[in-house]
């Protein structure tokens, strides 16, 4: 096994103990391409539409996105175009969830609900997958790194907006 399968399979074995039976997560990986994971127990997600996501970036050009998303926030992100439009899902500590107050823009997403993280090598469209895969077990974003990209997009938004 080389190195980056290695690390793809521990990256893998940490996502999947956030279910309370990883076996199943990993079974929903092989048989569907993504796996229903519990938020709040290993991470909580951010939910980010992609209309502030875009303006705070400057593209709606995928790779530019993924790029600028890797450098700025420097954890994983997921891009979901099923859920509710587009949508990207910036992983954050579970415990940051409790304590999230831009819920209004970009609802902090913990408790009882789940998200569909994709297998670790899915990193196109289409159906869900990682813009910015984790790079390590227990790599997740910034919560501050978050912010500050919401608060770009709503500022470029709204400056759009006065025009």
């Amino acid at each position: 096994m080389d190195a980056q399968a290695a690390l793809d399979r521990t990256i893998s074995e940490w996502l999947a103990r956030a279910h309370p039976a990883p076996q199943q997560a990993c079974s929903e990986w092989s048989d569907q391409g993504v796996a229903l994971l519990p938020l709040g127990r290993l991470f909580a997600a951010i939910r980010v539409p992609a209309d502030l996501v875009y303006a705070a970036v400057g593209s709606e050009d995928s790779a530019q996105v993924a790029d600028i998303l890797r450098m700025w926030l420097r954890g994983p992100v997921i891009h979901d175009h099923r859920s509710v439009g587009p949508t990207y899902y910036a992983l954050i500590q579970w415990h940051a969830g409790l304590v999230w107050d831009y819920g209004e823009h970009a609802p902090c997403l913990h408790g009882d609900t789940y998200l569909g993280v994709p297998r670790i090598d899915r990193r196109e469209p289409p159906g869900t997958y990682w813009v910015v895969p984790p790079r390590f077990e227990g790599d997740l974003c910034r919560p501050q790194a978050v912010r500050e990209l919401i608060d770009a997009g709503r500022r470029q938004i709204a400056s759009h907006a006065s025009v």
